[in-house]
């Protein structure tokens, strides 16, 4: 990125929502090359300094020294409710309460303040330790050897030995995510003081922890009655890790991002949530289903359509279902491009009913397709009520479709 130099006057603010059509503003090319690289909006230069800002269908936060840009779902979602989405498509056992998300104008302020109190809640009865399998080579036997490492690399010597065992040790997975959360909400140019102290000085806990390589794979860890008090911020640091980037450079470079895509977000969501509660009825949920729309012999002509979920039972495809967060307005659905999708998922998988999910609160809606007996439910999931209500509404949409399959099957008795 373009080094971003700072400034002595407070960064400009500009709050876009997802829907609309932008605005145009003063921006600096540096800040325009930022943002246009984030992939959170689009910076077009007009002349004389004056770009046209417009969303791309992305939501989040851009933050430079002298520009921060927010791009906010179109429901007006608080941090908490985003995370909640966010996370849970994840870990089914992500909720509001895992987070304790500040609720504050900025979203930077709001990831930091959270951050900073349950990294505060981990570390307070000190520093997690945990086991880690080491693999070295000594001239005495430590753990087990490795044989067919000893044979590979040292045909015919006794030593050293190519050993494997297990550490109790800080340098943990649960350590190292933590640490990494901290070390990149603290490189966010703009967070508070107050806040900044925090974050640095829990880091500083964790000093002997290995340091994370920027884009490397975040390791593996596993809910246990052992980490219990780190969980919760874990989970936010693996969102923080996964969406938001930080680059503090040479002291003069500071510049941040935190971009998702609703689209994907609450596909993921709907999907993980759907599965989860249709896990109480007979058959198996799966998610992103292939399935073939036209006759073909050579699979170059194949046409194939992936619905977001389809519901089996004895292999036999009888529900589907699609996501789609572009479909909400104020008023209800989508009334064109999408019903021809699930038009088209019913024909390809001979299933009569399919279900819309959209994020709204309007009223569930039936439509029959003239000349045939298939219809499309749109059903509304309102993002806003609290993240118990939403599953419940996904428990609902399970039950409902469930007995739409055992009306079908009596019918065709």
């Amino acid at each position: 990125m373009t080094a971003l130099r700072a400034s002595s006057q407070p960064a400009r603010r500009i709050v876009l929502d997802e829907l609309s059509g932008g605005v145009v503003d003063r921006l600096d090319a540096a800040s325009a090359a930022y943002v246009n690289g984030s992939g959170l909006a689009k910076a077009s230069p007009l002349g004389l300094g004056l770009y046209r800002i417009e969303p791309v269908g992305k939501v989040g936060s851009v933050r430079t020294a002298t520009l921060q840009l927010e791009v906010r779902p179109k429901e007006r979602l608080g941090l908490g409710r985003l995370l909640f989405l966010l996370g849970y498509a994840g870990d089914q056992g992500f909720r509001e309460d895992s987070v304790a998300a500040v609720e504050e104008a900025d979203l930077w302020s709001a990831l930091a303040e959270s951050l900073a109190q349950l990294a505060d809640r981990a570390l307070s009865r000190g520093v997690l330790q945990g086991y880690l399998t080491v693999d070295e080579s000594l001239r005495t036997v430590k753990g087990r050897i490795r044989i067919s490492d000893q044979i590979s690399r040292r045909p015919g010597m006794l030593v050293p030995l190519e050993v494997s065992y297990d550490e109790f040790t800080e340098d943990i997975a649960e350590n190292r995510i933590l640490r990494a959360a901290l070390e990149r909400m603290s490189q966010v140019p703009g967070v508070r003081p107050e806040a900044l102290s925090r974050l640095r000085q829990l880091k500083g806990k964790l000093a002997a922890v290995t340091r994370l390589q920027s884009g490397a794979p975040l390791p593996a860890w596993r809910p246990s009655r052992m980490n219990t008090r780190y969980q919760a911020s874990l989970r936010l640091s693996e969102v923080i890790l996964r969406h938001a980037s930080a680059e503090a450079g040479d002291g003069t470079q500071q510049s941040a991002s935190f971009v998702v895509d609703m689209s994907v977000v609450f596909a993921d969501f709907v999907g993980t949530a759907l599965r989860e509660a249709m896990a109480a009825y007979p058959g198996e949920m799966r998610l992103r289903y292939n399935a073939l729309l036209n006759e073909a012999v050579r699979d170059s002509d194949r046409i194939v359509v992936q619905p977001g979920a389809v519901h089996l039972l004895g292999g036999r495809p009888v529900m589907v279902y699609d996501a789609k967060y572009q479909a909400a307005a104020d008023v209800g659905a989508s009334l064109s491009g999408d019903h021809y999708r699930m038009l088209a998922y019913c024909t390809s998988l001979r299933v009569p009913t399919a279900w819309l999910v959209y994020p709204g609160a309007g009223e569930i809606k039936l439509r029959r397709i003239l000349n045939t007996d298939i219809d499309v439910v749109e059903f509304p999931l309102d993002l806003s009520r609290p993240p118990a209500e939403i599953l419940a509404s996904v428990a609902d949409l399970a039950q409902q479709s469930w007995g739409e399959v055992v009306r079908q099957a009596t019918i065709s008795r």
